[in-house]
């Protein structure tokens, strides 16, 4: 009995049980989507935004991303992994719209690093903010995906996992040696 009881207070704490609660609200009562929204909104703009590099587009992608989800959510079956399920509409949807403009994706510049008041800090950041933005933007498309997905969609290895349709050990294996590459980069760009 002590360990059920462990055992859904762990449940209870969980995000994806947490999340489970979510879907199944939303599936009892449409309005409780709004849940799943508020969790996942900004991630969503996030990722959009840097693949449109315009607030405007990413906010018409991100609303038409959870317009998609919410129209075709009785047909989601995949309990557990929502958030593959809605990045998946997300990149269709900055697909299409990449299709409807002829625009090449690319990631944009890192805008909102904190500044320190120290002038000569401030110049080392934003140097280095500038090497990295410009290493990024010469990384193949399928990097800089997973660069996306991870770090502004901050989802975590299994769900880019099902999301790209690879192993999970995969993913996690290029996402390290990426940034281990980067890191190296950086590195070399100090000298």
């Amino acid at each position: 009995m002590a360990k059920t009881s462990m055992a859904l207070k762990f449940q209870k704490a969980s995000p994806q049980f947490e999340e489970q609660k979510m879907i199944q609200a939303a599936r009892l009562d449409p309005r409780a989507f709004g849940e799943l929204y508020l969790r996942y909104v900004e991630r969503v703009f996030k990722y959009l935004y840097s693949r449109v590099g315009s607030v405007q587009e990413a906010e018409d992608l991100t609303a038409q991303t959870f317009l998609a989800a919410f129209e075709s959510f009785d047909r989601f079956h995949q309990d557990g992994h929502f958030a593959p399920w809605l990045f998946t509409i997300a990149r269709n949807k900055a697909m299409d719209h990449f299709r409807r403009h002829k625009k090449v994706s690319f990631t944009h510049e890192i805008s909102d690093v904190p500044v320190e008041f120290d002038p000569l800090e401030g110049v080392v950041q934003s140097e280095q903010v500038d090497t990295l933005s410009r290493l990024i933007r010469t990384l193949p498309e399928e990097d800089r995906e997973l660069l996306r997905l991870r770090f502004l969609a901050e989802m975590s290895f299994p769900e880019m996992a099902r999301l790209l349709h690879r192993q999970e050990d995969a993913v996690k294996k290029s996402v390290y040696r990426l940034l281990s590459r980067l890191h190296n980069q950086m590195e070399v760009s100090d000298d």
